[in-house]
Formats: C-alpha cells, structure tokens, sequence
C-alpha cells in the first residue's frame, strides 16, 4: 500500500500540470505552441507502434549500454580509488579535469574517433554518467565506518569478501545516489547526441518534426520524453527501494530509538 500511494503522488503533480496546459492552452492560436489538444492527437497518430520500435527503441538501447557501461566502470573505479590513498591523489587532479568538461562538447571530437553509429551516442552517454557515479561511489566507499572494517577483520573477513559483503554495502546508499543522477544525465545525453548526425532515435525525430515545421508532432516528441524519463525515475526509485530495504529499515529502526 505504501508503494501505492508514493505512486500516486508522484504520478498527481504531473496529471494536475497536464489538465492546467490543457485548459490554459485551449484558446491558443499560435503556430508555434498549439492546444494541447492537437498535440495529443499528433501524439496518437505519430507514435505508433512502427515508429516506436524505430525511434524509441533504438534509443532506449542506447541509453540503457551507457548506462550500464558508466555504472561499471564508476562503480569498479571508484572501489579502487576510494580503496587506495595513494591512487586517488594520483587521479583526482585528473578527474576533477575531465569532470569540468560539459560531454555535449565532445560529440565532435567522439565522432572522429567513433563514427557517427551506435557506439559514438552510447560514448558520449559513459563520458557524462560515470562523473557522478564514481564520485559518489568514492566517497561512499571513503565513508564506510572504520568500526566496521576494524570488526570483519577481526573475524576473519577479508579480500572479496571485504569488498562485497562490507565495502559494497555500506557504500550502497551513496553509489544509488549517484546512479539516480547518472540517470537524468543520460537522458539528456541520449537525445543530445541523437540530434547530431543520426538517422534514428527519439531526438533525431525531434529535430526533423522542428525541421519541418511539423510542431504538433514535435511537441509530442517532447511529451513522449518527459513520460520516458518519469516512467525510468519511476521505476529506478522502486529497484532502489527494494536493494536498499535493509538501508531504509535500519533508519527506520534508529528514528524509533532516537
């Protein structure tokens, strides 16, 4: 029943602003932004199932291999640079460079080297996600409690074992921090790089709609974005609920102690 309710209040924010476009727009003459009305209908008739499986699923793929590509290497990265003392005064100069660096910047300079296909999108989606999965998962892994350590030692656990049932744990809460950011920016990456020398995907039909002055159907093309990046939050919120449970019952226990 919890569950229940967080979605549906979390789904009523979005219902109240839709229904308030609607009936603000409903007057509208401009070509520019039309009722939402017409939108909705352009929305029925462009996005069918033959376009979906053209635009939206090939980008959906895109988005989800950059997305697990920066969680592995963030996450793998991070361990070890949270690990070592050393290795971080090593690195963070470097990362922090690299971190600066806006990713829209380097679509460019990755289609050089990676050709405009598949693999140059999913590149640049890794290059903005892995900042914040690695930063986080450092400082995760920096803020596991010495006590904890000092104990698994004491009995015997080390190694692997360390890493996976104390280290990785106890950082967990800050590393799905950073995943729910590394989320957002891949979507926001995913139609960037969609929108440069493509032929597919849901912000290359974006661009065409706006090209050819087709601005109901590119208006939906933007709802159908916004209801992708809800319904993916949506869903990573409810996996982060379910991993973290023992996280979220142990807090739950010290506000009933404290």
């Amino acid at each position: 029943m919890d569950v229940l309710k967080k979605i549906g209040s979390a789904v009523a924010l979005p219902v109240l602003l839709f229904a308030g476009w609607f009936l603000l727009s409903d007057g509208s003459a401009s070509f520019y932004a039309p009722p939402l009305r017409q939108i909705l209908t352009a929305f029925a008739d462009t996005w069918q199932p033959e376009r979906l499986r053209a635009d939206v699923a090939p980008s959906l793929l895109r988005l989800l291999a950059g997305f697990l590509v920066a969680a592995l290497i963030g996450v793998g990265l991070g361990v070890a640079v949270g690990l070592n003392r050393r290795l971080r005064a090593v690195l963070e100069p470097v990362l922090e460079f690299f971190r600066a660096i806006p990713p829209p910047v380097l679509v460019p300079v990755i289609m050089l080297f990676a050709g405009i296909g598949d693999g140059m999108k999913v590149i640049v989606i890794v290059f903005g996600c892995v900042w914040p999965i690695l930063l986080n998962t450092v400082e995760g892994v920096r803020a596991v409690d010495s006590v904890v350590l000092d104990t698994a030692r004491a009995y015997g656990v080390t190694g692997p074992a360390r890493l996976t049932r104390v280290i990785l744990p106890s950082a967990s809460p800050q590393i799905a921090a950073g995943l729910r950011q590394a989320l957002s920016i891949a979507i926001i990456l995913m139609v960037i790089s969609e929108m440069f020398a493509s032929s597919n995907g849901l912000g290359f039909a974006v661009v065409q709609f706006q090209r050819s002055f087709a601005i109901p159907e590119m208006w939906s093309g933007i709802i159908l974005l916004g209801l992708l990046g809800f319904a993916l939050s949506l869903v990573f919120r409810l996996a982060e609920r379910w991993a973290l449970r023992w996280y979220e019952g142990l807090r739950a226990t010290r506000r009933r102690a404290g």
